[in-house]
């Protein structure tokens, strides 16, 4: 680090309340932009399981057809995840999401234009593919600016914008194909991809604009804060690197690295429990005796309201105590056993929805608790590749997931058994993360 900012890398009494402020100004600064466009990315993501109260009786589509188009998604997902994290690291956070978020957002919009199952596919395919690298971007971008120690805050925000999209969604959606239907001749659900997609390019104008690629290019920082921050970031990789000093040299370690498979599996078991509650919840209200599409819609908030409260408390809890592993533990542990509860199929609709509720505020909570812990273990280049290599394998399970769960309700009737081996994965997830962690180590 220059001399020239030794200064204001001095430690004195009032440091942390100083890099409080510092961090206040950059979260500030970065933080909301970010959140509208990850609530926006996720709402574009999640419409279509709103959709589908509609949209497969006005195309004909069968539900194998539907939950097929579902998961396509994630092929294309899957398939770009990596390379577009790299070109971030190579090219810079602001050009790669201007690109991101231009390209989902026509592909959005273009969901209009579907009518018959090739259609579907292919434009669900696409969308995977533009929307691929953004939220690992996100996450990786992160690691620019905070140290470890603060991220399941960060993080905890992002996490939130899942339930926030969920909550837009139940408060919008089905007003849209309620009442849009047969405006201008098109169907209702065509009038939610225009409205819902649009955003996403607006948002892509503005981020070649507003975003920087890291504080050294922050010219609303001064010199001492850029400084602060960029030593703050390099002595926590520096500190980091105790656990995992191969993964922090090279790419090619960073893929080798046997933690990496261990992460992206917990992710795979997260991610089928928490793309299970976004896709099948307005079915699973549908199924306590709802049916009407705006009703369904807007009960559709209360957990995801919840979620979002519930996931910053104890993503917050989590960064006070700096521990990860038991908060994760709990979290999908307690959520394995909620969703083990709707079996019960209790007579009580308030009763159904308060253990939907408390399933999805435990696994959202998860999610921002689980990110902090690949990142400690990362760093660099290992960092872009790693972390999109977990994001890409767990992400799988939009693959998996729904046409697993799809043929079970099929052949069963419900969705009793998707639930108990839902609950299996986040408990064994949860395990695996105790025995194959070691102990956070403080820093100091």
């Amino acid at each position: 680090m220059s001399q020239s900012f030794a200064p204001a890398l001095e430690p004195d009494a009032s440091g942390t309340a100083h890099d409080d402020l510092l961090y206040r100004k950059v979260s500030l600064r970065i933080i909301p932009f970010l959140f509208l466009c990850y609530v926006v990315s996720f709402l574009d993501r999640i419409n279509i399981g709103f959709a589908q109260l509609q949209m497969k009786h006005d195309l004909g589509f069968s539900d194998a057809m539907y939950g097929l188009g579902a998961a396509v998604f994630y092929i294309g997902y899957v398939l770009c995840e990596v390379p577009s994290n790299l070109l971030l690291a190579r090219f810079g956070a602001r050009r790669t999401f201007t690109r991101i978020m231009l390209l989902w957002g026509i592909a959005s919009v273009g969901m209009m234009m579907v009518s018959t199952p090739t259609h579907f596919y292919v434009m669900r395919f696409m969308l995977g593919v533009f929307e691929a690298g953004f939220f690992p971007g996100i996450v990786l971008y992160l690691t620019y600016w905070y140290p470890a120690r603060r991220r399941a805050a960060v993080l905890s925000i992002f996490f939130a914008g899942v339930a926030v999209a969920g909550v837009l969604g139940g408060l919008v959606s089905g007003w849209i194909m309620r009442d849009m239907a047969g405006v201008l001749g098109l169907f209702g659900w065509q009038w939610m991809f225009v409205i819902e997609g649009a955003p996403a390019i607006v948002l892509g104008l503005l981020a070649a604009f507003y975003l920087v690629d890291g504080p050294q290019h922050a010219s609303w920082l001064s010199a001492a804060e850029k400084a602060r921050l960029i030593a703050q970031r390099d002595e926590d990789r520096r500190h980091g690197s105790h656990t995992n000093a191969h993964s922090s040299r090279s790419l090619m370690q960073a893929l080798r690295n046997p933690r990496v498979y261990l992460f992206a599996f917990i992710y795979f078991a997260l991610t089928c429990a928490s793309l299970t509650l976004s896709f099948w919840m307005p079915l699973m209200i549908r199924d306590f005796g709802v049916h009407d599409v705006l009703a369904i819609s807007l009960y559709t908030v209360i957990p995801n309201a919840v979620g979002a409260v519930g996931l910053i408390l104890i993503a917050r809890h989590s960064d006070r105590r700096g521990e990860r592993r038991r908060h994760f533990a709990a979290c999908t542990i307690g959520g394995g056993v909620a969703l083990s509860l709707l079996t019960l199929h209790l007579s009580s609709f308030p009763a159904m929805l308060a253990i939907l509720s408390l399933a999805a505020v435990l696994i959202f909570a998860a999610l921002p608790i689980f990110w902090t812990v690949p990142s400690s273990y990362l760093s660099g280049t290992a960092a872009a590749a790693g972390i999109a290599l977990i994001s890409s394998i767990g992400i799988t399970s939009g693959i998996i997931s729904p046409w697993v769960i799809g043929q079970i309700k099929t052949h069963t009737g419900s969705m009793d058994n998707a639930l108990y081996l839902l609950t299996a994965l986040l408990v064994v997830s949860g395990v695996a993360l105790l025995l194959g962690v070691p102990k956070e180590r403080k820093p100091g």
